[in-house]
């Protein structure tokens, strides 16, 4: 009998397995099965984010070091209620969570990874109504850091909302993973 946790990890793995392959963009991405030890990886950064989850962000695609996440347009998430216009926070957190799935993606094997530095670039406000993606590239691992490049866009990739240069630490817990989450008192 498998413990609760190995089966909630089975069915958030299955979830995420069919949200991506239903929602792949076919003119970017190539129709080959997901490698189980890259979805793990991947299904990690959901698992150790409830605020990702709070805010609905979604792994829409990924290839590679690639991946792409959204951020689904909801009225609790809008930062002006005379606009409409999503709030620069979600944004921001939209970016910083892609960033570190593009290094899960990238790396060879399952490590627990911290923001170093995110900087972003505002271009514009999101279109009201629109959800707002994130096309994230790990381009560059070193032994203990991994820089990553994205752009958040919500009609079109060629005009984007806000672009992010970031740096990711490695091995930033010393094998605990999630290190916001501390070990439960019996």
């Amino acid at each position: 009998m498998a413990s609760d946790s190995n089966i909630l990890a089975l069915s958030l793995r299955r979830g995420l397995y069919e949200t991506i392959f239903r929602r792949r963009d076919m003119r970017e991405f190539l129709p080959d099965p997901i490698p189980d030890d890259k979805l793990t990886m991947i299904s990690a950064m959901h698992g150790v984010s409830p605020h990702a989850g709070a805010l609905g962000l979604e792994t829409v695609g990924f290839e590679g070091e690639i991946v792409i996440l959204k951020a689904p347009y909801r009225s609790e998430l809008v930062g002006d209620p005379e606009t409409g216009v999503i709030a620069g926070g979600v944004v921001t957190t939209l970016l910083d969570h892609a960033c570190g799935q593009a290094v899960m993606a990238a790396l060879e094997e399952l490590t627990v990874i911290a923001t170093l530095d995110l900087r972003i670039d505002y271009m514009r406000a999101a279109e009201p109504g629109l959800d707002v993606f994130c096309r994230a590239h790990c381009y560059k691992v070193t032994r203990s850091v991994a820089f990553v490049r994205a752009t958040a866009y919500d009609r079109d990739p060629d005009d984007p909302v806000a672009a992010a240069q970031a740096a990711f630490m490695l091995n930033s817990s010393s094998g605990r993973f999630g290190a916001n989450l501390r070990p439960r008192q019996s």
